[in-house]
């Protein structure tokens, strides 16, 4: 926006300005991205200086775009079949050989692109929040396994933890085994890559994501990061599972005031796991 206005001062800002900005991110950018990203943003940042006495008014408050609701032509959640599909991909993949240690895939990205799809389809969870998942997110409680996604761990869109127990089929494929031989701390980035400020894991996520979308296993109409909760979602309304429940186990908040009393247990959320079907592939 600097760039564009000529100048830094926001005392300057006029709407003008910000109306003929809009018009030209148009041009190159989704009514989505510049309304939900850019101008937000601007509008935030504006409203903090109006609240802190550094402006007087906030020129961009009406400045917005009307966003058309975006047409759908199938499911957003991946079918029985597609799924299989990314799954069977995860399953099989092996890292390209190289000698070089600088261009060799590093184990632990190596383990995110095998075990993070079946994660996610057993989890409901979103791709981001499994990169970034720890040895020390995993435990036992009455015998049942559990991961506690959390902000500890890095990114969480609600911000709150959630306890998810782990289906059966996980731990037949041997995935509490993975966890128990691993080296303490995160499981899919070295520990050595992990800065002050810095979001690994999300950077694993987008690699796993690309890889997905490179092999050509994501329909078209279908995100590599919500199509698994869509599916969860869909899969757990088909057996009867309520909502509530589901919202739980997925990180959505509750949809009613009613919603925030009472708790959903780890009992309560094993026994709707349990009833999930396994993917034969």
């Amino acid at each position: 926006m600097r760039k564009f206005i000529g100048h830094d001062d926001a005392r300057r800002l006029t709407k003008q300005n910000l109306l003929e900005w809009k018009d030209a991110s148009l041009k190159v950018l989704a009514s989505k991205t510049v309304s939900d990203v850019y101008l937000t943003s601007v509008r935030t940042v504006l409203k903090w200086a109006v609240n802190n006495d550094r402006l007087e008014t906030n020129v961009a408050e009406n400045v917005r775009i009307k966003v058309s609701k975006k047409q759908r032509s199938r499911e957003q959640g991946f079918t029985t079949d597609e799924a299989v599909a990314v799954l069977k991909v995860a399953r099989d993949y092996q890292p390209k050989h190289s000698d070089n240690p600088r261009t060799r895939e590093a184990p632990q990205t190596t383990a995110a692109k095998r075990w993070s799809p079946i994660l996610c389809a057993h989890t409901g969870a979103r791709i981001a929040e499994i990169p970034q998942l720890r040895k020390q997110d995993f435990r036992y409680e009455k015998g049942i396994p559990v991961v506690r996604i959390a902000p500890d761990a890095g990114s969480v869109k609600a911000g709150n933890y959630r306890d998810v127990p782990l289906h059966k089929q996980l731990v037949d494929l041997g995935f509490m085994t993975f966890v128990n031989d691993a080296a303490e701390g995160p499981l899919f980035y070295p520990t050595s890559k992990k800065k002050d400020g810095s979001l690994p894991g999300r950077t694993v996520a987008g690699r796993v994501s690309q890889w997905l979308q490179a092999q050509k296993v994501i329909p078209e109409g279908v995100s590599p990061s919500h199509g698994w909760r869509h599916r969860f979602k869909t899969v757990g309304r088909e057996l009867g599972i309520a909502d509530r429940t589901l919202d739980a186990i997925q990180g959505h908040a509750g949809r009613t005031a009613g919603d925030e009393y009472g708790d959903v247990t780890i009992a309560a959320k094993a026994s709707a796991i349990g009833r999930m079907p396994r993917y034969e592939y």
